[in-house]
């Protein structure tokens, strides 16, 4: 293969890529239906507040965090800067999505005198958030920032790419608790009687275990990792004489 040619996809990959997100898609649609059919739906000044929370962190932390996990799998043969921004970007749509999550929660239980910050899945919850917001923040610093020096990008990637795949094993893992919380505050006993909103959420909770055992599948296949373009390996080294002062053949 010539330098110039593009790489070619690997062939399982895109029915992967499909599979997952007709797995995220049908996540958010049936978070809507579980919260339109049993939790009277979403509205922000009224007692429904509270339903924008499960909904704005399925599809920020968990759907949308994903895909930008995603992005180096599918966008093989793009440009590296364009990829970085759309990586960058469909975090930070994350990022927001989940922070009006967030508001949401605290601005109802202020309303109603609730006690904040008390169970597992709070804790757990404001954790992910705080890593993740740490995350996106290095990431913007080390790979989209220009004056990060060319070393210090490559001993900070391979960390970068293991807490990307913990804070959204982290994410869904905390919806989990989030869901089981839910359940157990409206249900009660009537949960452990196969009502259909619990039979419903169950059904809900593994297509979240499902999603991001998808995405973690994807990302784990070494063969299907985005390959190094001749021109990006080119100029990686010339940002490397810049920066560092190193000659290309001096590794």
């Amino acid at each position: 293969m010539e330098g110039g040619a593009a790489a070619s996809t690997p062939a399982a990959l895109p029915y992967y890529v499909a599979f997952s997100q007709l797995l995220g898609l049908t996540l958010v649609a049936m978070t809507g239906a579980w919260l339109g059919l049993y939790r009277g739906g979403i509205a922000w000044e009224s007692d429904l507040q509270f339903n924008a929370h499960p909904l704005c962190m399925v599809i920020g932390l968990v759907f949308l965090q994903g895909d930008a996990l995603l992005v180096y799998r599918v966008f093989r043969n793009e440009a590296k800067r364009t990829t970085k921004v759309l990586h960058g970007l469909l975090h930070v749509f994350a990022l927001v999505i989940a922070l009006v999550g967030l508001v949401a929660v605290f601005d109802y239980h202020r309303k109603k005198g609730y006690t904040d910050l008390y169970s597992l899945h709070s804790w757990c919850g404001i954790l992910v958030f705080v890593l993740y917001l740490v995350q996106w923040l290095a990431g913007f610093s080390f790979f989209l920032f220009p004056g990060a020096p060319f070393s210090l990008r490559s001993r900070y990637r391979p960390q970068h790419i293991f807490f990307g795949a913990t804070i959204f094993l982290l994410s869904v893992g905390t919806a989990l608790l989030g869901l089981k919380e839910a359940l157990l505050f409206n249900l009660g006993d009537k949960y452990s009687a196969f009502e259909p909103e619990g039979v419903l959420a169950n059904v809900l909770g593994l297509l979240l275990a499902c999603f991001g055992g998808a995405v973690l599948y994807i990302l784990t296949r070494a063969d299907w990792k985005r390959p190094s373009q001749a021109e990006e390996q080119a100029l990686s080294m010339d940002f490397k004489t810049l920066t560092e002062g190193d000659s290309p053949g001096s590794q």
